[in-house]
């Protein structure tokens, strides 16, 4: 009764807010009506390697896009919570540059939806790790963060530093995907400490915050299988589109 009384009052005090916009609403952590209306979830028909949304509806049989079909990841299957502009943007680019750590609350609980389909009991979950330079500067690794929060919700076992980035790499923003590639040839390498949660081909879900050319998840993939790692899938929160 106590415990009630209080948090009442608390919610007098310091009401919860949107996250988009800053608006009173309802709930900790959550939209208001017009930021949900603004952010582009990903839903109906998809791109069962990259996660992005494809036209028509979703149907039983699976399907990618012109890019995937031309140019195969190397992961499994891939998923992701968000289209890349409009108030995902936002969201997105404030938990990585504005310390806005709470976004993960509900960023974590859209990707664990999104994956609930292919990931399996024994998956381990994994982040794209920073170069320790950033995480310096940073603080913080919001994939890590995700990934830690999506874990959790799914209950499948988490590893915060399977992966390391042995060299600081340039912005790739204007990258183009070949280039991009070049960049990240070799810059990510299993953790030698963490071997052993990878054997015997134990399944590997990858958690990034941003796919563009899915070119880090690729450098990945390829480093966590080349070390024994069996079925590997990634997500991110959000997934640029072409016409972003």
């Amino acid at each position: 009764m106590v415990a009630t009384r209080l948090q009442t009052a608390l919610s007098l005090i310091y009401p919860a807010r949107c996250l988009g916009c800053g608006v009173v609403v309802n709930d900790d952590f959550g939209l208001c009506g017009i930021c949900w209306r603004d952010t582009p979830f990903v839903g109906g028909a998809i791109c069962d390697s990259c996660g992005g949304p494809l036209p028509g509806q979703q149907g039983v049989d699976v399907a990618h896009c012109d890019d995937c079909l031309r140019d195969p990841p190397p992961w499994d299957q891939g998923r992701a919570a968000l289209v890349y502009r409009d108030r995902a943007r936002v969201l997105v680019l404030s938990l990585k540059h504005a310390d806005r750590q709470e976004v993960v609350v509900p960023a974590s609980g859209w990707m664990a939806h999104a994956v609930r389909d292919i990931v399996t009991p024994d998956t381990l979950v994994a982040p794209i790790p920073l170069h320790w330079t950033r995480m310096l500067a940073r603080r913080y690794n919001q994939s890590a963060l995700l990934a830690d929060a999506m874990a959790k919700r799914l209950e499948l076992s988490y590893c915060p530093d399977l992966l390391v980035r042995i060299r600081r790499t340039r912005s790739l923003d204007k990258l183009d995907r070949t280039q991009r590639r070049a960049v990240l040839d070799g810059v990510l390498k299993l953790n030698p400490k963490r071997g052993h949660r990878i054997a015997a081909g134990r399944p590997v879900i990858l958690v990034d915050d941003v796919m563009t050319s899915g070119a880090t998840l690729a450098e990945a993939t390829r480093a966590i299988r080349a070390s024994g790692a069996g079925r590997v899938c990634v997500v991110t929160l959000a997934r640029v589109t072409k016409d972003t």
